[in-house]
Formats: structure tokens, sequence, C-alpha cells
């Protein structure tokens, strides 16, 4: 495959008081060809991005899922084996992180089957460097905004109708307070600063309670997500914020 990429720029530092920056993000470049994967880490190292890289689809996948910190998969569609269509379908069963299908493809079918499947831009080859860390830049920022690690103009997190406030630790439905005890709070904080990915029972109970995970604790979580949905969903019995993925424990989108 022939890649141009030229056009060398700079991007701008943005750091937003102590949040992620862009140039902190950590991104995958996913391509069976090896040169092509060095030379896009090479362009996105000098911008100042962390990279990872994989050769096939399916290494992508156990990359992701032992990642849970990547902002951007940079994918090429035509991979022998697992197709990067067919990846980037697995990886959205567990994240919304954001794909960049890089190919040699022109056709609108082909286009349109990688939107379809979940993906959110794409850059056929050859392309220019310029134009690839604009895409880059602007789905990274994108993302940020959506987990919650950007400034949102009012540094409030949404999901929904329900608004939280990190700062004050307010929680809002429609305006109206929602009065949450501190770990009813620190679990749907960190749902939803890390939405978009499922965390089983032993995660969440190591990462709000700081303690060690012991068979008993499954219920003290269950309980919390309970009342949670009890207080924000419009229907608990059917919730919309707070899903269960099955086998896999919760997750907000």
């Amino acid at each position: 495959m022939d890649m141009i990429l030229k056009n060398n720029k700079t991007i701008d530092e943005e750091k937003e008081k102590g949040l992620l920056s862009e140039q902190e993000a950590k991104i995958l470049i996913v391509d069976d060809e090896k040169d092509i994967r060095k030379l896009v880490g090479i362009y996105l190292k000098k911008q100042g991005y962390k990279t990872l890289e994989a050769e096939n689809g399916q290494m992508a996948i156990d990359i992701m899922k032992e990642h849970s910190d990547i902002d951007l998969v940079i994918m090429d569609i035509m991979m022998p084996g697992m197709s990067g269509t067919e990846s980037c379908a697995a990886i959205r069963e567990f994240s919304s992180v954001p794909v960049l299908f890089l190919t040699a493809k022109t056709q609108e079918p082909d286009k349109n089957e990688a939107y379809d499947i979940g993906g959110d831009d794409f850059l056929s080859k050859p392309f220019e460097q310029s134009e690839l860390i604009r895409k880059v830049k602007a789905l990274i920022r994108r993302y940020n905004v959506y987990k919650g690690r950007e400034d949102n103009a009012d540094g409030i997190l949404r999901v929904g109708t329900i608004s939280i406030d990190p700062y004050k630790r307010v929680v809002t439905k429609e305006d109206e307070v929602i009065h949450l005890t501190d770990k009813e709070f620190a679990l749907l904080f960190f749902l939803v600063k890390n939405r978009g990915r499922s965390w089983n029972l032993d995660e969440l109970y190591e990462n709000i309670w700081q303690e060690k995970y012991l068979p008993s604790s499954s219920n003290t979580v269950m309980v919390h997500v309970l009342r949670l949905r009890q207080k924000i969903e419009e229907n608990p019995a059917q919730p919309e914020i707070i899903r269960t993925i099955y086998g896999k424990g919760y997750q907000v989108d």
C-alpha cells in the first residue's frame, strides 16, 4: 500500500486544568503491514501521542480488552483473516472508543459498511499527514467530552437527563437534586467517567470500596446498583442508564 504523509504540523497543547490533554492520549494502530504501522506511529509520536500496535484484527481486540485507557483506534479495513470491520464490530461489544478506518477502498458501499458497524471516521489511502492528524485531534477531543474527561463548558458530566457535578458532588435529574449516599455517588461517577465499558462486580467493588473483593462483596455492589437505579432511572426494572451486560457486568453508555 502506498501512503502519502507530509506537512508535519505541531498540535497545540490544550491541557485543561489538570484534565487529560490530547497529547496524553493513547492510540492503537492496527494494520497487517509493519511499515504502515511504523510510519503512522512515527507521526503520532511526533505529536506527543502514546501508541500501541496490532498486526491483525484479533490482536486488536485482545489489546483493547487489556488496555481500558486507549483513546482511539486507527485500523486498516483490508487485513487477512479478520477484517477491520469485523474487528471493530467485536470491539463495539465492550468499548465505545472511536475507530478511524484506513483503507485503499473508496467505494461508498465500503464506507457505509464501515460506519454501520460502528466506525467513527474514514480516511482513504493515500492521504496527507495533516489530514490524518486533523481527524485524530477531532476524534480524541470528541471522545474526551463524551467520557467526561474534558471540561464540557461547565465541568458537568451528563448522561440522559442526569447531571453530575464532580466538584460539588451534586447529582440532578431534570434540575431536581437527587440525594445519594457517598458510595452511590462514587459508583455513579465511576461508571459515567468510564462509560462505554462494562465493569464486573469485583472491579467495581475494588475501585469504589478500595478493599479486596470477596464472594460476599457481590451483594454489596448489586444492592448499591439497585438503589441507584431506583433513584435515577425512569423505569428501574428496565434501566437505560446503568445497563446490565450479561456475563460481563454493568455499563453506562
